[in-house]
């Protein structure tokens, strides 16, 4: 089936965003997000995840370049709104209105009868990237991938790398009276902290300095006991090898506490091409589990400052300026694949 020559991508975005698809619960976004491009004439697959839950592949043909984004977003849900030029909700910019650009601009190169575009949405992003992780396991043959995040409409060239961990002190419990028979573990911890927050972390000339934070407090049961434990979760935002922060780690406070890594996403180098501001980008995407559908690049409307937050909105726009940048990404892409 041709492509829709009018295709409004707003009301696509806002008929996604006025359906909840907090992680975990997507399976109600992504049934309309499927009838919706098989309405447009793609031949849709869904790929079950886990419960209900699915990721959507739209193709026509052979796929050389695929465009792909999220459909799962942060909590809370809050349904779709214009104000002026601001498309405002929940997914406005992360990543509904990026998703409804890439479908918009794959519509364009079809109505100039290419058919080497795929169309790949995944859930689970915002939390483990369950989703993109099962994705990669689809035969393809992708050339280039062109991943939606928000970017400004600058084209990332790297990603930083992550790595969470829990931090375990133990000590003994006595009366706060006589606390020469205890062992305070909240006081290990803050020491250990204190040796972490002085450490030098690596530095990349393009990707700056690793980006350290404690981001979670706990211990203690009382406050007349000497406390028996205590806890800290970290996460660092790496900027190279992630085994030089597990080493450094370990060597500075291991020997005092338990280091249990709970989560890790690799540093990612993107690839770039002319015309098109650049930027490197602390988060985090599903990049790094998509090795399978080709070289990655990384681009889309709207900002990370508003995503996530209770006044997210992506303007009218940028969205539009969105749909002219991936037909020239993939135009470009395509001529070399």
């Amino acid at each position: 089936m041709p492509a829709h020559h009018s295709f409004d991508a707003v009301a696509f975005a806002r008929g996604l965003m006025d359906i909840e698809s907090t992680t975990g619960k997507e399976a109600a976004c992504g049934q309309k997000l499927a009838a919706d491009l098989r309405a447009l004439g793609w031949n849709v697959r869904e790929q079950p995840v886990a419960g209900d839950r699915f990721n959507i592949l739209a193709t026509v043909g052979e796929p050389r370049v695929t465009f792909s984004t999220h459909f799962d977003c942060v909590p809370p849900f809050f349904p779709s709104s214009l104000a002026g030029d601001k498309l405002v909700g929940r997914g406005a910019c992360d990543a509904k209105g990026i998703l409804a650009a890439q479908v918009a601009a794959a519509e364009r190169l079809r109505a100039r009868g290419e058919t080497r575009v795929a169309l790949l949405f995944v859930v689970g992003e915002e939390r483990g990237s369950d989703g993109a992780k099962l994705a990669n396991t689809l035969p393809n043959q992708s050339k280039f991938l062109i991943n939606g995040e928000p970017t400004d409409l600058r084209l990332g060239t790297a990603t930083r790398g992550a790595i969470r961990l829990r931090l375990h002190a133990a000590g003994k419990a006595a009366h706060s009276g006589y606390p020469e028979l205890g062992e305070s573990a909240t006081e290990k911890l803050l020491d250990c902290l204190e040796v972490l927050r002085r450490a030098e972390w690596p530095t990349d000339p393009v990707l700056g300095r690793t980006y350290f934070n404690i981001g979670l407090l706990s211990g203690g049961v009382a406050p007349n006991v000497i406390p028996p434990h205590a806890q800290a979760e970290l996460f660092f935002r790496t900027v190279g090898d992630a085994d030089i922060i597990r080493q450094r780690v370990h060597e500075l406070v291991g020997a005092r506490l338990q280091v249990e890594e709970t989560a890790f996403v690799p540093l990612v180098r993107l690839h770039t091409v002319a015309g098109f501001e650049k930027a490197v980008f602390s988060y985090a995407t599903d990049v790094p589990f998509l090795d399978n559908w080709g070289t990655p690049l990384l681009f889309g409307p709207g900002s990370i400052h508003v995503a996530h937050t209770d006044h997210e909105f992506l303007s009218v726009a940028e969205l539009h300026g969105a749909i002219d940048g991936n037909v020239r990404l993939a135009t470009e892409l395509l001529a070399t694949a």
